[in-house]
């Protein structure tokens, strides 16, 4: 009898809170770091990148908290090629169980111009930074960035001297998402052939979807000797974000034929940690977004219902438990309990505190009198909804009237608490959103433009809660802002002043030294 060979393990880098925060918009609270920190450790996440500890106060505190509370993933921060991002970096994460430092710099020839570096003098910042890094702590991460557009023997030049210099993993970042699948496996088969001890560390790949390849590129990575991908809850990340986590993960399992990897991710954790990262990030997941999305698993052709229903593998390639959907969508009403409104939000995949459950379970009870039946969708919504709502935001809607119709002007009357005391105004708009949020600018006046709101309902019908996403600007930061209610209206004011308070979090998190926001960050 044959002994089968155990399958060569792909470690998952998590950069949710790194470099998916860095997403135009979706800053997140401390807690809210917290919480998604957890939610990663428990699914079994190896290395959660917690963010980077020299950008600001906030950043280093979060990491730090982190650090210290991850009970099984390696937590990492970033730092830039120099000794103080280094040891601001290791002061944040060193209280770790398995602490790692990630140092990087531009290696191709746009980035060399960034710090004014000839090749030469690159390579001798590489080999004193990684080696200051390693002195500190025995697990370093070391990234050359834009790799996919660095000359080969120049990749191979610094690569051999970062692990000369201590580096226990390389990554190879394609920083702005230019590669091809098959550039993607030959450069790391180059690396691995080339570079002397190339054997000794584990190779990385670090994907950017800006041409819808990142899932395909980090995959091919994989099959040609990498072993470990940095990826994202659902796809997070600058401009058009980096490979989703979701995606290779289950990419892995459903094609274990041509995949032959595992990986450590208890993938029935997935769906909720996707709905978590969109509601504290303030990101839609698109509706036809790949495993998570709203429609991965509805059939509305009658070709695929009618196979679906015979045999649900004629068009379901996994099981929607595998990611952790519940197989049922039971409604509930206004008579139910306390006790199943926690046992059906289990089953959704949300365990709250009780003081969570009672603020949710009042929403229910208010949204239950309004609706016939308050479906799983609405739920979530309710749970998304309850995330916003801090009762230590600057802002918060305590009551809106409108008045709207084919006559007369469009009014809203408003009353806001600003930091606990109580503001009140009318004010008139083209129609009652435009009203309402004129409204809040007096009341709040500030000069964010907005550059998005967008609605879409929950569930059917008329009295289905409306989901609204608003977007501000103000001197180039972005913050996102969500809210869900049966009432249009309310939902676009609340999300309006929910990217109030994120833009108020973000003018408090933005750093003084301003060097540290350059692009010379980003992967």
């Amino acid at each position: 009898m044959t002994q089968k060979t155990a399958q060569p393990r792909v470690l998952i880098f998590d950069t949710t809170l790194r470099d998916g925060e860095q997403s135009p918009g979706a800053t997140m609270t401390h807690d809210e770091k917290l919480e998604i920190a957890g939610l990663l450790d428990e699914m079994g996440v190896d290395i959660i990148e917690a963010g980077f500890p020299i950008a600001s106060e906030g950043d280093f505190a979060a990491v730090s908290a982190i650090a210290k509370r991850a009970k099984n993933s390696t937590v990492c921060g970033l730092a830039r090629a120099n000794f103080k991002d280094i040891d601001r970096c290791w002061e944040a994460v060193k209280h770790a169980r398995s602490p790692r430092i990630h140092t990087f710099i531009g290696t191709s020839p746009l980035h060399r111009a960034i710090p004014n570096l000839d090749m030469d003098q690159m390579a001798e910042r590489i080999h004193d930074t990684v080696t200051h890094a390693r002195n500190l702590c025995d697990n370093v991460q070391w990234s050359p960035m834009d790799a996919t557009r660095t000359e080969h023997d120049y990749l191979c030049r610094t690569v051999e001297i970062a692990i000369k210099a201590g580096a226990t993993t390389i990554n190879i970042p394609d920083t702005v998402g230019y590669t091809y699948p098959f550039e993607s496996a030959k450069l790391i088969a180059m690396l691995l052939e080339r570079v002397p001890n190339a054997d000794k560390v584990t190779f990385a790949t670090h994907c950017h979807n800006d041409l819808g390849m990142a899932t395909a590129n980090a995959l091919a990575a994989v099959e040609a000797g990498a072993r470990q991908i940095e990826c994202t809850i659902n796809g997070l990340g600058e401009r058009a974000g980096n490979t989703a986590l979701e995606e290779v993960v289950m990419a892995m399992r459903v094609r274990n034929d041509i995949l032959p990897y595992q990986t450590g991710i208890d993938t029935s954790k997935i769906m909720n940690l996707s709905r978590r990262v969109s509601a504290v990030s303030g990101f839609a997941v698109q509706f036809n977004k790949a495993i998570v999305g709203k429609n991965a698993f509805l059939h509305e052709s009658g070709i695929h219902q009618d196979g679906v229903l015979k045999n649900v593998q004629t068009f379901e390639i996994m099981r929607p438990e595998d990611i952790g959907l519940t197989a049922t969508n039971i409604a509930m009403g206004k008579h139910s309990g306390r006790a199943a409104l926690r046992s059906k939000l289990k089953e959704l995949g949300f365990e709250l505190a009780d003081n969570q459950l009672n603020d949710v379970f009042v929403r229910f009870k208010a949204l239950a009198d309004r609706k016939k039946e308050v479906y799983d969708e609405d739920l979530i919504a309710l749970v998304a909804d309850e995330a916003t709502s801090d009762d230590n935001n600057h802002l918060q809607v305590k009551r809106l009237r409108v008045v709207c119709g084919t006559e007369g002007p469009r009014e809203a009357e408003l009353t806001l608490m600003i930091d606990g005391v109580e503001a009140f105004t009318d004010a008139t708009g083209d129609g009652p959103v435009d009203a309402a949020f004129n409204a809040v600018n007096m009341l709040y006046p500030h000069h964010a433009k907005l550059q998005l709101y967008q609605v879409h309902a929950v569930t059917e019908g008329t009295d289905a809660q409306a989901t609204v996403s608003v977007r501000l600007e103000e001197d180039g930061r972005i913050a996102t802002g969500t809210s869900a209610d049966t009432d249009t209206v309310v939902a676009s004011v609340k999300a309006y002043v929910h990217a109030l308070n994120r833009l108020i979090q973000r003018r408090k998190k933005s750093a003084p030294d301003s060097d540290v926001k350059m692009v010379s960050y980003k992967q």
